[in-house]
């Protein structure tokens, strides 16, 4: 289903980035304002409560839901663009002028902003930036066939868990900034780029169909849920084997130390379960919008000013709660809830008057965002 306009819109996409979005709203709310986090290590969360545990893994589906949504829209504006006669470099060139757009947004205005801008923090990688040095590397192949891609995309997730096992010196300033950037976890990055970008290239994959292949409302719902399914099984037997692909150990099935495994960096286990959960839901929104597509618009409008809605989300708390240190994580479930619903009605109205002035704009720096 799409949107009539100048420029064409999927609703579905726009809705589950929307969800991608509000999630992450409500994990930097519990951020800022919830207790726990000074009690727990981010790198290592357990949680022994339902609401703490929910308030964190509800967040697990937004950076692979980022990657596959930055994946499946590389290939849908390399196809367009291509399809209007446009130099295949140039086409190229523009993609990864948005990929270095987004490292650039990362290590000066996103970094800063965590902490209410009182100091400039360029030493620091993150989840934007990682989508866009995600997007540079697949605008390099994306011209690849589907089942390339799917397959290139696999075999890397397959392959990180190994990967992790490459030893280097904590200290080495080298070492440690390669190791960190692209295959572990650390202070400096917690978003390496190699299993992320894995799941953009599965992404890439998944937009041959939503956008060419499947034609139907049908069809799209039945392979992305019958391809998440696939997903979550194979995750699931990773899980159970209780050894590749794991780093975490869990007590039982069903406990929370079953669903939680590490996330920075991802576990195999991990990429898998969230990529399928990632086509689970945009099989559900494809359907919610032929049922009662209005049901969905508070995703709808973040959806479409995603990197609007992170950037100022983050900047917000940061200077009023950060910076001013009131409220900073003096709360728990109760008070990062009442936080998240006061912050959601100040970024809807927000996004609604950025989508207008967006599309109306000519700036270059506006495009961008």
């Amino acid at each position: 289903m799409t949107s009539p306009g100048a420029r064409q819109r999927f609703d579905f996409i726009d809705q589950f980035r929307g969800l991608v979005v509000v999630l992450m709203l409500l994990d930097h709310c519990s951020y800022y304002f919830n207790s726990v986090w000074d009690q727990v290590d981010p790198l290592n969360p357990l949680f022994d409560s339902w609401g703490q545990f929910a308030l964190r893994y509800v967040s697990y589906l937004c950076a692979p839901g980022f990657l596959v949504m930055a994946g499946a829209m590389v290939r849908w504006s390399y196809r367009q663009r291509i399809k209007k006669s446009v130099p295949d470099w140039t086409v190229r060139w523009q993609l990864i002028q948005r990929g270095l757009f987004l490292v650039l947004l990362q290590i000066t205005w996103v970094n800063s902003s965590w902490g209410g801008f009182s100091g400039f923090k360029p030493g620091h990688l993150g989840i934007i930036a990682c989508i866009g040095i995600s997007m540079i590397l697949l605008t390099l192949i994306v011209n690849f066939n589907r089942i390339m891609q799917a397959a290139f995309g696999l075999i890397i997730l397959a392959i990180h868990p190994l990967m992790l096992k490459i030893p280097y010196d904590l200290s080495g300033p080298v070492q440690s900034f390669f190791m960190q950037a692209f295959i572990t976890a650390g202070e400096y990055n917690k978003y390496p780029v190699v299993p992320w970008f894995a799941l953009a290239l599965l992404g890439s994959a998944m937009a041959h169909g939503w956008f060419e292949a499947w034609k139907s409302d049908r069809q799209k719902i039945g392979w992305s849920a019958g391809i998440g399914a696939v997903a979550i099984l194979l995750a699931l037997a990773v899980r159970m084997g209780r050894g590749y692909g794991n780093i975490f150990p869990f007590s039982e099935p069903g406990s929370y130390s079953f669903f939680f495994d590490q996330k920075y960096p991802p576990s195999l286990y991990l990429s898998l379960w969230c990529f399928g959960w990632v086509l689970m839901f945009i099989a559900a929104f494809i359907a919610l919008n032929k049922i009662s597509p209005k049901i969905l618009w508070i995703f709808t409008v973040p959806g479409r000013t995603p990197l609007f809605f992170y950037g100022i989300h983050i900047a917000i708390m940061g200077v009023f709660v950060k910076r001013t240190d009131w409220m900073y994580r003096d709360g728990g479930v109760s008070e990062t809830l009442i936080a998240f619903v006061i912050m959601l009605a100040i970024m809807i109205p927000l996004c609604l008057w950025f989508y207008k002035f967006k599309s109306r704009s000519n700036n270059w720096m506006v495009r961008m965002i």
